[in-house]
């Protein structure tokens, strides 16, 4: 009960910092008449399974609909970090239609967990890790950030500026993302698990779910570890939860924009990414959020998906 209390009251907390009723609301359904062109690299996934979109998409939600467990997993993460399932859904069905295939059983997932569980993974780039590199001066400015979050954004705003494309101390960096340079050893673009969550969303959001659902913090000089709880149903769900609520959190906080009634926006944003510099690029230029090919697909299948729970 005390655990209970406790969490409620942070919950309520960080609510209470800006009003959703402050917010303009955005209404649900899509901004455009037809989805966003799908990237090139997803439609290639897909062609090399010899299998098709709407094929991967029954999949996934044949899993959902067939299991108690995983429902009931999904509604225990909602109701912990204050979002409708639908949005859990909706990044799931998302991950698991244009990303990776989804598993006949969900007990799979516990079978796949075990596996990785026993693997040697590091997170480095060309024989440096990145507890070493984020020791480089540029970094300096992230040495006062606390929390996990803003811990590792900071990080991923120094690669971003600093190193990414650039040639630093005569060693040149490659032109690409902070996650997929040091955070996605096997190749890059890969993800994992029921939730598909890249490495370092988890540890952004270690901090909050270890605050909410009182799982141990993340730490990137144990990447076994990281990849061990994001591949195991049972505490990927709460991750998957933690950055839909920064998501929600960061429009409503930054653009003044309520998304809680929009899951193909929050889809959007569990597809890219970075929703505090989206909510800054959206201020910027005003207008409302529109959903990517992904998120535009979430809520053309949303009548759908409600019947799912």
């Amino acid at each position: 009960m005390r655990r209970l209390i406790s969490t409620v009251f942070l919950i309520a907390c960080l609510l209470a910092a800006a009003p959703v009723s402050a917010a303009t609301i955005v209404p649900p359904g899509n901004r455009s008449a037809t989805q966003p062109p799908v990237p090139g690299a997803s439609a290639k996934r897909t062609a090399a399974l010899r299998t098709t979109y709407e094929a991967k998409y029954r999949k996934i939600k044949e899993l959902i609909a067939g299991d108690d467990k995983l429902q009931n997993k999904i509604r225990e993460a909602a109701q912990a970090y204050e979002i409708d399932p639908i949005h859990i859904i909706g990044a799931l069905v998302g991950e698991h239609t244009f990303n990776v295939d989804a598993y006949d059983h969900f007990q799979t997932y516990y079978v796949k967990a075990m596996a990785y569980a026993g693997s040697a993974i590091r997170f480095a780039y060309d024989g440096e890790n990145v507890t070493d590199f984020v020791q480089r001066p540029e970094f300096e400015p992230c040495g006062g950030k606390s929390d996990s979050y803003e811990l590792w954004t900071c990080r991923e705003k120094v690669w971003n500026e600093s190193f990414r494309g650039k040639t630093v101390g005569g060693k040149s960096w490659p032109d690409n993302r902070f996650s997929a340079v040091f955070f996605q050893p096997f190749y890059a673009g890969q993800t994992f698990g029921l939730g598909q969550l890249n490495p370092l969303t988890a540890l952004e959001t270690s901090d909050l779910v270890n605050r909410v659902s009182g799982l141990p913090r993340l730490s990137a000089d144990q990447p076994t570890e990281v990849y061990a709880t994001i591949m195991d149903p049972d505490t990927t769900l709460p991750y998957v939860a933690a950055a839909i609520r920064m998501s929600i959190t960061a429009y409503r906080d930054i653009a003044g924009m309520d998304i809680s009634q929009n899951p193909g926006l929050t889809a959007t944003l569990y597809n890219l990414g970075n929703p505090e510099d989206r909510a800054r690029a959206l201020k910027a230029r005003g207008g409302m959020p529109r959903e990517n090919f992904y998120g535009w697909f979430v809520n053309e299948k949303l009548d759908e998906l409600e019947q799912l729970m």
